[in-house]
């Protein structure tokens, strides 16, 4: 059984990172920063504990130092640097003082559905080592942070061009109206379990707001936010084509597409909607029939139960 399967596209998608004539130092200074980071608040806790919760800290605040050390090493325009800088340290600003505060609150003691579900996943596959599971998975995460999550940023903060491109602004208006989107749903969804708990019915069905178009309006939301920095990052990738081999400028660009099907891939089969639903299924009442009626990732109008 191959434990380290996990690993080998996130250090491939890292060496072509460092193999650039653009990006090497930058490469270099992200991962091994990201190592560290996960090291100390995921693995270190991950392996004291058995719980892979604490990634839920470690990747919201990796994408924070990811974009610190893109606007400290990067020497594209100051303006587009500054841009992409504040948007993926909101990204995971958003997220990681979420996480903080789940901790402070000892929320972070029990394992989420989620990771429980990955178990069952380690277990189907024969994967019975799952203390070495756990750190595997935790070691991936910090190392798409160094690879695939970090190529739009760096693409876009090294184009040293003063003028901007339609495909940026679009991105940019992507990114903000989807940033907007999670923001709002995670809030629809706090108020309505906050109501359902003081009414003593916390196990309803969340269908208010976003939750009408769609199961997992944050998921789908927070993959728009990342396409959106792809859309902006393919200017800057064309650019790069006279800095570059032509097989690594290939490869980049083949990891910004691969950047937006490993955010849907995560996001729906890896710790999202599918691990979500599951014990949904199980506790909330109704959600059977939520199913029926209500799209799983895309956002569309409801449909009539049969």
């Amino acid at each position: 059984m191959n434990y380290y399967r996990p690993l080998y596209f996130f250090v491939l998608g890292w060496v072509v990172i460092l193999s650039t004539e653009t990006f090497p130092l930058l490469g270099l200074i992200n991962g091994l920063g990201q190592l560290l980071l996960f090291a100390g608040v995921v693995c270190l806790p991950v392996w004291r504990t058995g719980r892979m919760c604490y990634v839920d800290i470690g990747w919201p605040w990796g994408l924070v130092l990811m974009g610190g050390v893109s606007y400290l090493y990067s020497d594209g325009y100051w303006l587009r640097s500054l841009t992409v800088t504040v948007l993926v340290i909101l990204v995971g600003l958003r997220m990681g003082l979420g996480a903080l505060n789940m901790w402070r609150l000892g929320l972070l003691n029990k394992e989420f559905p989620r990771y429980q579900y990955q178990r069952r996943r380690w277990q189907r596959d024969g994967k019975t080592n799952v203390g070495l599971a756990l750190q595997v998975d935790a070691i991936a995460q910090g190392l798409a942070n160094a690879s695939f999550l970090a190529l739009p940023v760096f693409i876009i903060a090294a184009n040293r061009s003063a003028s901007f491109s339609v495909f940026e602004l679009v991105g940019l208006v992507i990114w903000l109206l989807a940033f907007t989107m999670e923001s709002v749903a995670d809030l629809q969804k706090s108020r309505f379990l906050r109501e359902m708990k003081q009414a003593g019915n916390k196990h309803q069905v969340c269908n208010v707001g976003f939750w009408r178009y769609c199961r997992h309006p944050n998921y789908f939301a927070e993959w728009m936010v990342w396409n959106g920095l792809v859309i902006a990052a393919l200017p800057s990738w064309f650019l790069l084509q006279d800095k570059e081999n032509t097989i690594i400028w290939l490869l980049l660009g083949a990891g910004l597409l691969f950047t937006s099907r490993l955010m849907y891939i995560t996001l729906v089969y890896g710790t999202g909607a599918i691990p979500s639903e599951h014990y949904s299924l199980k506790k909330r009442h109704g959600y059977k029939g939520y199913q029926e009626q209500t799209n799983r990732f895309f956002p569309g109008p409801r449909r009539s139960s049969p």
